[in-house]
């Protein structure tokens, strides 16, 4: 659902101008699909945001660290539960007001993600443009954190975990089902069905073996400077294996 009051322009520019890309390239058109942490990005924001909030004495340095420390490796291995995850993640949120956060987050922008943006990323991303495809960045971790990097990126497509924001402020909970792992499976599938879409001719790009539902629902997919799993699955089923780093 759009955002109250003024926030419902920039919402209703965005819908139009989308289905006016569809209208004109006629549907369906390809997708490029990108993960974020550790695929786009040579770092994972929402372990990094964890890492800003603690050296500002937002959070609890030592409780925040081993947390955030004890998620990530939970990650990697496959085991992470990610209703818990973001109840720990999306705390802060809901303890400061927007103005605060926006704040932070601009700090957080500056010095955690801005070194961490790849250039070949980029070319990549303009390489898809350049064929034709619309670029849709989809990820675990929150808009809060994303929106801004998708931007960096110059990509308007997001699909991302929702917090829920009641009367201007984050509740610390969610509005849909997390991104993650069959969770972007099915918020790409709701995508896809209200934009009149297919994944006939569609790629994905990404670092770990989290993503393998989703690997294996697209035509093209690519592992990105892959997890060990996830590079030994990839060899296997020959897909291709590229770096954006260096």
């Amino acid at each position: 659902m759009p955002p109250q009051g003024m926030a419902v322009l920039p919402f209703i520019f965005h819908t139009l101008c989308l289905a006016t890309f569809f209208a004109r390239r006629g549907t369906p058109v390809s997708i490029a699909l990108f993960d974020l942490d550790n695929t786009l990005l040579g770092g994972d924001s929402d372990y990094l945001w964890g890492c800003f909030l603690a050296e500002q004495g937002v959070v609890d340095r030592e409780y925040h660290a081993h947390e955030n420390q004890r998620f990530y490796d939970q990650y990697q291995v496959g085991e992470l539960d990610i209703h818990e995850f973001l109840r720990f993640q999306l705390r802060p949120l809901a303890e400061h007001d927007m103005d605060t956060l926006k704040h932070w987050r601009d700090l957080y922008i500056e010095e955690k993600i801005i070194p961490i943006l790849l250039p070949k990323a980029r070319a990549l991303i303009d390489e898809h443009r350049r064929m034709g495809d619309l670029p849709v960045i989809i990820t675990a971790t929150n808009r809060f954190i994303t929106g801004p990097i998708a931007r960096l990126y110059g990509v308007d497509q997001l699909l991302a975990t929702e917090p829920e924001v009641v009367d201007g402020r984050y509740t610390g909970g969610i509005t849909d089902i997390p991104c993650f792992q069959d969770g972007k499976v099915q918020r790409l599938a709701g995508w896809l069905e209200r934009n009149r879409q297919t994944l006939e001719q569609s790629w994905f790009y990404s670092d770990s073996h989290n993503d393998l539902a989703l690997l294996n629902a697209v035509t093209h997919p690519v592992a990105v400077d892959p997890d060990e799993i996830l590079r030994r699955h990839a060899g296997k089923h020959g897909w291709p294996v590229i770096s954006l780093r260096g």
